[in-house]
């Protein structure tokens, strides 16, 4: 399928969880659900021009209660509808942490990126086919029940498959590499027969040889081609340009971005993103509970960084650093109004 046409609005946005959960499952789980939080803080990124947010599920809220979860998930996409956003969900994730339960989640660690973030399916069941029915039964459910919603911009399955619990791009200790490859290729196919009318992508994350043939076969089966780059503007130009070379005219769509220590910037990668006609979703909106204001690799005892990792805005609506509204209101004058919105739909002005 040709999917050009849904990718023809150039959108931007960022990697959504709620600041006051530290995790996909206390963002999601009834007792932590907090539609009244979702809605102020997306509201904040609506205001500076924000139109795509990339949100992660879980597999097992699907496990507990499949009907309260889609319900969840409901409310949330009625909520992001009204600020004329569109979401990519993501399936599964094989960063961060390998052992978690439902229930309550732990509190963070004090200057520690991403302390409560969890994997899912995580390697127990990633390697143990006698539970991908449960992993099938989530994703296709999932999709079926969303495959005619235009408040689903497209499904991301796999986030950073064969990445580990460092999750940090700099360190491949503990990283599964192929042993990923079983199950990545398995959700493709679960995602073919859910026939949803989005389209579906993995994303290449990182182009060391190790992860070839991951690689290969995310290039392979995605409808829309999806990446990372956490490098500055000229890094990113030369990973825009080869996988353009590669999608054969699929859409390109930069899922994460934006580190600043690391000189990927708003003001240095937003508006190459634009120029390049890449669907441009940064990491992180709100400084909270996941600590991602903090670099990969910080420890408390390292007490304040210069200049903060991720993230837009402090949890009072505040932004972390003002400079960078004018480079969103530039990338906003330039860009072309989405007939789709739900203003123009409506036929308000």
């Amino acid at each position: 399928m040709d999917f050009r046409e849904t990718f023809a609005t150039w959108r931007y946005g960022a990697n959504f969880i709620p600041g006051n959960a530290v995790n996909q499952l206390e963002m999601w789980q009834a007792e932590s659900f907090d539609p009244a939080t979702i809605r102020r803080e997306l509201a904040w990124g609506a205001a500076l021009g924000m139109r795509v947010m990339r949100v992660y599920l879980h597999d097992l809220l699907y496990q507990q209660d499949a009907r309260g979860f889609l319900k969840r998930i409901e409310a949330y996409l009625a909520i992001a509808d009204e600020l004329d956003i569109r979401t990519m969900f993501v399936f599964f994730d094989d960063c961060w942490n390998a052992d978690f339960a439902l229930g309550p989640q732990p509190a963070p660690r004090p200057r520690t990126h991403n302390s409560g973030w969890v994997q899912s399916p995580g390697r127990r069941a990633a390697d143990d086919p006698a539970q991908w029915g449960r992993l099938e039964e989530y994703v296709t459910g999932v999709m079926r029940h969303f495959a005619q919603d235009r408040r689903v911009l497209a499904w991301d399955l796999y986030n950073e498959p064969g990445n580990g619990p460092a999750g940090d791009h700099e360190t491949s200790s503990g990283c599964r590499g192929k042993a990923s490859l079983p199950l990545l290729n398995a959700v493709f196919a679960w995602a073919k027969a859910a026939r949803a009318e989005q389209p579906y992508t993995v994303g290449l994350w990182s182009l060391e040889p190790e992860y070839d043939e991951l690689n290969r076969a995310a290039l392979e089966q995605s409808q829309v081609v999806s990446f990372h780059s956490y490098a500055p503007p000229e890094g990113l130009r030369e990973r825009i340009d080869f996988l353009r070379y590669l999608a054969g005219g699929r859409p390109l769509v930069c899922t994460e971005y934006m580190a600043r220590r690391r000189g990927s910037t708003f003001a240095g990668c937003l508006p190459l993103l634009k120029a390049k006609n890449v669907t441009a979703i940064h990491w992180g909106l709100v400084a909270g509970k996941t600590n991602t204001i903090y670099p990969w690799g910080w420890k408390a005892e390292d007490g304040e960084p210069e200049q903060w990792f991720h993230d837009v805005f402090r949890k009072n609506g505040t932004m972390l650093y003002e400079a960078e509204r004018a480079v969103f209101e530039q990338v906003c004058n330039d860009a072309q109004p989405d007939p789709n919105t739900k203003q123009e739909r409506n036929g308000a002005k």
